[in-house]
């Protein structure tokens, strides 16, 4: 289990609440009905959207469970009042479009979006389940369905004698890494005050997903293998072997997921590094993919750094108040420098620049460019988060750590090689998600021990201008 500052993530094996009385809240049988009458809607799917449903259908032909429920919990005092809670899940759910489509397949790879036409065709029940097992727990949980059915999202409470905790679980169909935010927000906040007895909360007005999607592909059907961000795409698959980059390290057969995780820095260290990347004319961000770059060079002997990673596209004030998949993809090159700083600028610079580049998916880029492969191997993304400032600093500093907030993945197999470094107020830390198994843990291990070794001497001023001389990483 990982403290992610205030926060708690890890499998959601991992998480053995106290016993109490369970209740679950999924669709009625009207709404079921009214999703299957749902008519075609003209407004494809996203290409994040798409690009999950394939990646879905792909692991599922094979027999294995993809990585795909994104999982929440926290704890609110006194006794659930379920006629309240029944009205701000609905609320919720109705306030967003994104929640009223669904996806097909009409042949082998055309997916067609329904759309269920009014907000009030979506009703969530309560249905009160008494005390179960926590592996019965677990299985509900996991038991919520796939994304090529609508109701891929589930709300569930277990009632202990002076507080509840709530837990909700969602497809990442519907759903990014903004989700907690949006979700402790609406219902938290919702809730809290209807059991106090007051009026619903008036909510500023989302933006629409379903017109968002319509926006992305009105922008990306105008570009051209000539357009600049498609045109830095390009560079960056060439530089590749004509496809993304797999991770150099060895990973092992397809297993579910695990997570490891470590502090790489702590208060006083997370200052210093920051202050030894503005020092060269960097920022936090830029030292982070430098270090990464010295990492790999270390573990491999590579002299250029090729990654990627996430980056939210949300444009407009609407779209920072609306749930959906907003997240795109970012390239990032690096090619080690003899110092750290000519490294770190480096690594800045790609990562400025990619944010632009990410507004274009992979997936239109294998539209205009179809020559280029699909990666046969697990994709490195690098998550740079900073929750010290505004708005995840309110949202980490506020309530999170006395509502005992966790986060959970569901221990499905990764598509990727995942590795997230956060910094928070009083520390930097590592997590890194990967396969369980024995070559895979053993790369791991050795990646994050590399990878401290290297934060530790930037941030106490050693080797910090000569990390690599010749070609060969200096211990």
């Amino acid at each position: 289990m990982l403290l992610m500052g205030k926060v708690t993530i890890g499998p959601i094996h991992d998480w053995v609440p106290d016993r109490g009385s369970v209740v679950s809240w999924d669709p009625s049988a009207a709404s079921l009905a009214k999703a299957r009458e749902a008519p075609v809607s003209d407004v494809p799917a996203s290409y994040m959207q798409a690009e999950h449903l394939r990646s879905y259908r792909d692991y599922a032909d094979q027999g294995l469970d993809m990585a795909r429920l994104c999982i929440a919990t926290w704890d609110i005092p006194g006794r659930c009042d379920i006629r309240a809670m029944t009205y701000v899940i609905n609320a919720h759910l109705r306030r967003h479009d994104t929640y009223r489509n669904w996806f097909e397949y009409t042949d082998a790879d055309h997916i067609v979006r329904r759309t269920i036409s009014r907000p009030e065709d979506i009703e969530f029940v309560p249905t009160r389940h008494g005390e179960i097992s926590v592996s019965e727990l677990h299985s509900k949980i996991l038991d919520t369905p796939n994304p090529l059915e609508w109701d891929c999202f589930r709300f569930i409470l277990i009632q202990q004698p002076d507080h509840f905790t709530f837990c909700v679980c969602v497809d990442h169909l519907y759903i990014d890494a903004m989700f907690i935010g949006m979700m402790f927000t609406e219902l938290h906040m919702m809730y809290t005050a209807l059991a106090r007895g007051g009026a619903p909360i008036r909510l500023p007005n989302p933006g629409s997903y379903l017109e968002y999607s319509a926006r992305q592909h009105e922008s990306l059907s105008a570009l051209t293998l000539e357009s600049p961000p498609v045109r830095a795409w390009i560079e960056f698959l060439e530089n590749n072997d004509g496809t993304l980059p797999v991770c150099r390290l060895p990973l092992g057969d397809s297993a579910p997921s695990d997570l490891m995780s470590t502090t790489l820095l702590d208060e006083r260290q997370t200052v210093a590094f920051e202050s030894a990347c503005m020092s060269v004319g960097a920022r936090f961000s830029g030292g982070v993919f430098a270090c990464a770059a010295f990492a790999e060079h270390e573990l491999t002997g590579t002299q250029t750094y090729y990654g990627m990673t996430a980056t939210d596209t949300r444009s407009t004030p609407a779209d920072f108040l609306t749930n959906g998949w907003y997240t795109g993809f970012a390239p990032i090159t690096v090619p080690l420098g003899t110092t750290f700083g000519e490294t770190a600028r480096a690594a800045q610079a790609s990562f400025d620049s990619g944010k632009d580049v990410a507004s274009v998916p992979w997936g239109r880029v294998a539209e205009l460019a179809p020559w280029f492969k699909r990666p046969q191997g697990r994709v490195p993304l690098l998550f740079f988060l900073d929750a010290g400032i505004p708005p995840l600093s309110a949202l980490v500093n506020s309530h999170l750590e006395e509502l005992n907030a966790r986060i959970y993945h569901d221990g499905g197999i990764p598509a990727q090689f995942d590795i997230r470094v956060n910094r928070f107020e009083k520390e930097t830390q590592l997590a890194v998600l990967f396969p369980n198994n024995p070559i895979a843990r053993e790369s791991v291990t050795r990646y994050i021990t590399a990878l401290k070794s290297i934060y530790l001497r930037v941030a106490e001023g050693r080797e910090v201008v000569s990390l690599v001389r010749d070609g060969a990483a200096v211990a």
